[in-house]
């Protein structure tokens, strides 16, 4: 099936580009955290809106791993992530985890919840930023030539699109796509930007589900800054 073609290259560049959409939208809700006095709903909507992408994220790498230790003949070519992520991976995932449910918790119980929920929360943002600096840093190369092969598939699918032959990508990027396969011609490109663009739906509808409860935190008097 195309939507799901591509296979361990192409679980790869899911997992790549999800987390590039993760990086930037984690950038701006630091820039909420400085200003959490003034951007306090922003930080829960984007908060919110990044729901969806945290879980497709984990999705990916969860699949690899377990094609990988079910035996799959492709997965076992590819190999395992190098060690250290290996063993990083799980502060990785549980950081997050306690980071995304404790701000929901938050925001459901309200600003009576502060005392505990707070510091919890606060607790696992630090753990959860260490984490994810060392992470980051140990995915960097498969982040750019993701990122790069993604805007290979992009322009042949606008190309398609517009009925014009998609343009050659540059030597520069042949030769940073050497370890991609040219996947401008992967198939499944459809099927990974559905699932991002799924993911990002389903963050946006829980923010707006939510936003009802975003008036008790946003007054200067209830703001998350507050111990």
């Amino acid at each position: 099936m195309q939507l799901r073609a591509g296979g361990t290259e192409g679980n790869e560049r899911l997992t790549v580009q999800t987390g590039a959409v993760l990086l930037l939208g984690l950038a701006v809700l630091g820039v909420t955290i400085v200003r959490i006095g003034q951007l306090t709903w922003l930080h829960l909507f984007l908060g919110l809106l990044l729901v969806g992408p945290v879980l497709l994220k984990m999705a990916s790498t969860g699949y690899r791993f377990t094609r990988y230790y079910t035996h799959d003949a492709a997965y076992l070519r590819k190999g395992p992530p190098p060690l250290a992520l290996r063993v990083l991976g799980p502060l990785v995932v549980l950081s997050t985890l306690a980071v995304f449910a404790t701000g929901v918790v938050l925001l459901l119980l309200g600003p009576s919840s502060r005392s505990t929920w707070l510091l919890l929360h606060k607790v696992a943002f630090f753990v959860w930023l260490a984490a994810m600096a060392l992470h980051v840093l140990g995915h960097l190369p498969e982040l750019r030539r993701g990122l790069i092969a993604g805007r290979a598939e992009r322009a042949e699918i606008l190309a398609a699109a517009s009925g014009s032959p998609a343009e050659q990508p540059a030597r520069g990027s042949r030769i940073a796509l050497a370890g991609y396969s040219l996947a401008a011609r992967m198939p499944g490109s459809a099927g990974r930007g559905l699932s991002l663009a799924g993911a990002l739906g389903a963050g946006l509808i829980l923010a707006l589900a939510l936003m009802p409860h975003f008036g008790a935190w946003v007054g200067s008097h209830h703001s998350l800054h507050d111990h």
